[in-house]
């Protein structure tokens, strides 16, 4: 009887992530950002790093689960999968050519988590907004911003490929996926 409980808790957990259920999503986001924060925080990261990080890993997560690419098996699989896709985005940040100049590669062999929550957070998208904001805010980017975040996120396309795709140089994809970000972070905080 418990197994039974525990396939349909998952099956319920699953379903209302496909089905943009903003009180799961909201749980799911609220109860993992503590431990993605303090890992950005830790790995000579700011806050606004952190939630850059983990907008790009929850959009992520919530996009391969709704197109079946990443099938739980338990609900900590899904807080374990959201904070693995954080943690290496945000080694990528690290390692890029903007970092290089003051991360010693040693130190990222010391790649730490905090294991304390921290229940004070001060982040205005977790007080002040809903998830859905997050998730509408991506549907009211403009397409050209759409077509490049789904690329790059979703599609696990590289800079180089994309960049390619759209008669670019790297550094203006960059540039591009840069605001588009800002752009989408943007109508996620205004009201």
């Amino acid at each position: 009887m418990r197994e039974a409980y525990k396939i349909d808790h998952k099956l319920q957990v699953v379903g209302a992530i496909k089905d943009n259920d903003s009180s799961t999503l909201q749980s799911i986001y609220v109860q993992n950002y503590p431990k993605v924060e303090a890992l950005v925080l830790k790995n000579s990261g700011t806050k606004e790093h952190a939630k850059d990080i983990y907008q790009e890993a929850f959009l992520a997560v919530w996009q391969n689960i709704k197109q079946d690419k990443f099938i739980p098996k338990t609900e900590s699989s899904i807080n374990g999968y959201l904070y693995t896709i954080a943690k290496n985005k945000w080694m990528d940040v690290l390692r890029s050519q903007g970092y290089k100049k003051t991360i010693v590669a040693s130190q990222l062999q010391h790649f730490e988590i905090k294991d304390e929550e921290d229940n004070g957070i001060d982040d205005d998208i977790l007080k002040d907004k809903r998830l859905e904001d997050v998730m509408l805010a991506f549907k009211n980017l403009g397409e050209a911003c759409r077509s490049l975040l789904r690329m790059f996120y979703f599609e696990k396309k590289s800079m180089n490929l994309i960049a390619e795709e759209l008669s670019l140089d790297s550094a203006s994809t960059r540039n591009k996926k840069y605001r588009c970000m800002q752009k989408l972070r943007q109508i996620a905080l205004k009201k």
